[in-house]
């Protein structure tokens, strides 16, 4: 059984930083993508950012680009993102996800297995 656990979300001021945590368990497969996405109330889930498990090649939106990384460790197995310079409309809900078949999408319909998601509120 697959599992997603997301970690780190909260309440932070613009400008702070916050780093997620996204542990998998039960994926046996070695070529798969991790994709962070965020929704903010009222609207879609957006792509944010994906890393191949592989190789380590990661994707950005462009709204993120410069201030979030995402990473991994392959030995806890969990991929992380790192928050730099956080903005209020960074505000949403973040989830990680995993794509089993490592497209390196940015559709969400592309990932197969999906936390529960954890609230990041950035405050002005």
């Amino acid at each position: 059984q697959v599992q997603l656990v997301e970690s780190g979300g909260g309440l932070v001021q613009a400008g702070s930083s916050l780093r997620l945590s996204c542990a998998v368990s039960g994926l046996t497969c070695s070529v798969y993508t991790m994709g962070w996405f965020r929704q903010a109330p009222g609207k879609e889930r957006e792509f944010v950012a994906a890393l191949r498990w592989t190789g380590g090649t990661s994707y950005y939106a462009d709204s993120v680009k410069g201030r979030f990384t995402i990473s991994r460790d392959i030995g806890r197995n969990t991929v992380y993102m790192q928050m730099n310079t956080l903005k209020v409309e960074d505000t949403a809900v973040y989830s990680c996800a995993a794509d089993r078949r490592g497209l390196g999408s940015t559709n969400p319909v592309s990932y197969d297995y999906w936390g529960q998601g954890t609230q990041v509120t950035v405050s002005s």
